[in-house]
């Protein structure tokens, strides 16, 4: 019998897997758009502490209303950022041309050849492929966001009637209650981790926003949306968020002050909002083992690129709520819990 069940866990896992790896160009922008109908739900309840639009606003209206709100933002969000891409790449060999600079100028100062060391300990990978790279990876984010918006609109559709829906699947149960109280805190706890780190996390973006503008950055915003993106991941996250605008500024400019005066006002960012800022408002809404982290981190990574690693930890912290509301996956949420305690 126990074999039975490990040989149906086994195969449940593998397809699983086959679904998520094959079906990522459908379900990235599904998760997406998920959480972004979470958060305009939040936005939502924001307007809903107003005596005016509670009483006079039906359902719809309100629905629309926090949709063009958040969709106002996205969509002037990206057409800057847009703008900013299209400047990077149209200036990646200028900064290849700094880079070359800079090199020889260390090659003299230490008498050694710099970037034939980086070379040989990195695999000839450059600076510049990564950034590239990044800058595709972004773009291929904002290309889903037509889909994305369609997926959202499409689940307001379905939130509409989906109540009777679950009213009349648990007619005739005596725990159709409780199913509903479940529901409630799932939907509660869910909606508040993602608002509450999206509020971080654009706070970090946009400090670092104002500090890069003022030095003179090019591409502020595109680098301030990296920032915003690289804090949904945790540790490693903050870290590259850090060093690509400190290193691209050195590639912009060809001298180390402007640098250096980036890696020292971003960290200092990430700092006061990581260690400060962040734990006031959030508290234990985290509340993931280190382990688990670096795990889901490295899974999600594995299966969905940058991507997945953005999504790692709100999909890892949804499982951990989800997973602690009922009995049976009760103990798999308490493995995932930073200290075993989930309630």
């Amino acid at each position: 019998m126990n074999l039975s069940k490990a040989a149906n866990v086994s195969i449940i896992l593998f397809f699983t897997g086959v679904v998520l790896i094959y079906g990522q160009t459908f379900l990235i922008p599904f998760v997406l758009s998920v959480f972004i109908w979470f958060i305009i739900r939040e936005i939502k309840k924001f307007f809903r502490r107003s005596k005016y639009f509670r009483l006079f606003l039906p359902n719809w209206l309100e629905n629309l209303i926090a949709s063009m709100f958040l969709f106002a933002f996205i969509s002037f969000f990206v057409s800057m950022l847009a703008s900013n891409i299209e400047s990077l790449s149209a200036n990646l060999d200028s900064y290849q041309t700094n880079l070359t600079n800079i090199a020889d100028k260390l090659n003299v100062f230490f008498n050694i050849n710099i970037m034939k060391q980086i070379n040989d300990i990195s695999g000839g990978i450059k600076f510049t492929d990564i950034l590239s790279s990044t800058i595709n990876a972004v773009s291929g984010l904002l290309g889903n966001v037509f889909i994305i918006i369609i997926y959202v609109l499409f689940l307001f559709l379905e939130e509409l009637g989906f109540q009777d829906k679950l009213k009349a699947v648990f007619a005739h149960s005596q725990n159709g209650r409780s199913v509903f109280s479940i529901i409630d805190k799932i939907d509660h706890s869910i909606g508040q981790y993602l608002v509450l780190k999206t509020i971080v996390s654009l706070l970090t973006g946009v400090l670092s926003f104002v500090a890069m503008k003022i030095i003179g950055v090019d591409a502020a915003v595109f680098w301030a949306f990296l920032i915003f993106i690289m804090n949904f991941i945790p540790n490693i996250g903050s870290l590259i968020a850090t060093l690509f605008p400190a290193i691209f500024a050195l590639l912009q400019f060809g001298e180390f002050g402007p640098a250096i005066w980036v890696l020292v006002i971003v960290a200092a960012v990430q700092l006061l909002v990581g260690n400060i800022v962040e734990p006031k408002i959030m508290g234990n809404s985290l509340n993931l083992s280190s382990l688990v982290v670096i795990l889901a981190l490295s899974l999600w990574g594995a299966l969905w690129g940058i991507t997945g690693m953005v999504l790692s930890v709100p999909i890892t912290v949804v499982m951990l709520i989800v997973f602690s509301e009922f009995t049976i996956t009760k103990p798999i949420a308490i493995l995932l819990s930073e200290k075993g305690k989930i309630d």
